[in-house]
């Protein structure tokens, strides 16, 4: 069974929000959209609202779909879905 994860990705005026991964994590200095895992019973939009808000301080809107991939690690596979989004308050 795969893992589900959510990225964002937060488009405005300026680009693409996108977040460098820390030290310490597995790949860390890795550039990806900020996201995370779903919890049970949690739709993916709830999950980047929650995660965007507690790793970034942001509220976001999720705008629409965008496409999901499948990666199989050694240990483990991710179902990676990512979606558009907007911060709240930008146009």
């Amino acid at each position: 069974m795969a893992i589900r994860v959510a990225a964002a990705i937060i488009l405005s005026e300026s680009g693409i929000l996108i977040a460098q991964r820390a030290k310490g994590q597995q790949q860390e200095g890795f550039w990806e959209f900020p996201g995370g895992k779903v919890e049970p019973g949690e739709t993916e939009e709830a999950c980047l609202r929650r995660e965007i808000l507690e790793e970034l301080g942001y509220e976001i809107e999720v705008t629409r779909f965008f496409a999901e991939n499948v990666h199989a690690y050694a240990e483990k596979r991710i179902l990676l879905r990512a979606f558009f989004c907007r911060l709240k308050g930008a146009r």
